[in-house]
């Protein structure tokens, strides 16, 4: 049984409903708590728990120093193609949307990798589009031995592909695969997907099984904020996450809080999620969740990612360029979407210092012989 299963029996609009029927009684019982469930999530997400923002926080920061340390994980996004099939309304890179498709060489790849190497990364998250004849597996297999012993750590964030697939990969230096169901909300998600393979809303959702089976040592997972209501969908992620946690115990996991950015003829979000609202939810998923890694990216503030450093979130991008090339090959091709804090790698390692934090830019390393 596979997780669809499951999200099968619980119906969208009746879980919205009991997110907003929560009362403050509920917050303070799921507060009181020292280990909460799925039912304690929905009242810290709901509107009654805003006026215990402050208590929320203050929890939400002894436990993250009690798990991870005064620690923060960086890493750089490389974005290795803008090549895509699907049509999503809200992404730069959509089959529709009129720019210079570009994918890398393993000439460009090594120029910018050294671009990365210099900024102090150990930490590569690999984007491309969803374009399978172009970057799908044989592309991967051809520059993930090119890129792996350059870093220490190597995710990706690309199509979903076959179980098969992913334990190809693995060998040759796979270490996590983010995968956003950008939406649980099956109806909106037709509508922002409407052609191309994303447009298949069930093999999407079944993409962490398949990478659970396969083995990879991280998954994670995340929606876009404001393609519907975001407790609705923040609440069927957590129901993904519990799931695949008592599936696939040896996996670890992460959750990212990507809100919609502006690209070249964007999509206004349909829901707006103000900043306290997205430190409720980074809270909640803190007391619920005390090990999951929580992860923050330059879509955000500078001022917004300064105060999240003590709160709950315990991996950060920095430096970020989200177009192929944008370290060193091809600076100005068009962006998947609009950052928000430009700061280099260097000044956010900084700011992170000035709060008695560490930054940390290898995690671990695989002993190779």
């Amino acid at each position: 049984m596979g997780f669809e299963t499951i999200f099968r029996q619980h119906r969208w609009d009746d879980i919205k409903a009991a997110i907003y029927s929560k009362s403050a009684r509920d917050v303070e019982q799921a507060l009181g708590r020292q280990q909460r469930h799925l039912d304690d999530f929905m009242a810290l997400i709901s509107p009654a728990a805003v006026p215990y923002l402050e208590q929320m926080a203050a929890a939400s920061r002894l436990i993250t120093q009690q798990r991870f340390g005064k620690t923060m994980q960086l890493y750089a996004p490389l974005y290795l193609s803008n090549e895509c099939q699907n049509i999503c309304t809200y992404c730069g890179f959509s089959y529709n949307n009129p720019l210079r498709r570009k994918t890398l060489t393993g000439a460009e790849i090594l120029q910018e990798i050294d671009a990365i190497r210099d900024k102090g990364f150990e930490h590569v998250l690999l984007v491309t589009g969803e374009a399978t004849q172009t970057v799908g597996l044989d592309y991967f297999r051809k520059v993930l031995p090119l890129i792996r012993p350059h870093f220490a750590q190597v995710s990706m964030e690309v199509q979903p592909m076959d179980e098969a697939d992913y334990r190809a990969l693995i060998p040759l230096g796979l270490h996590s695969v983010l995968v956003y169901q950008e939406t649980y909300h099956e109806a909106d998600y037709r509508k922002h997907h409407p052609k191309g393979k994303k447009s298949n809303f069930s093999y999407r959702l079944d993409t962490p099984d398949r990478l659970g089976a396969a083995g990879i040592h991280k998954i994670g997972l995340g929606v876009l904020i404001g393609l519907e209501d975001w407790r609705t969908d923040s609440f069927f992620t957590a129901l993904h996450l519990d799931y695949l946690q008592r599936t696939y115990w040896q996996t670890r996991y992460s959750i990212s809080f990507p809100r919609l950015r502006p690209f070249s003829g964007g999509l206004a979000p349909k829901v707006e999620m103000s900043d306290r609202e997205l430190v409720q939810l980074i809270c909640a998923y803190r007391l619920l969740y005390n090990d999951v890694e929580l992860s923050l990216s330059t879509r955000e503030s500078e001022k917004f990612r300064n105060h999240l450093v003590q709160l709950g979130i315990t991996t950060m991008s920095a430096g970020s360029k989200t177009n192929p090339g944008g370290y060193a090959v091809d600076p100005q091709s068009l962006e998947q979407f609009e950052i928000s804090d430009e700061r280099s790698a260097a000044d956010v390692a900084g700011m992170i210092r000035q709060q008695g934090y560490e930054p940390v830019w290898k995690d671990w390393e695989v002993f190779q012989q």
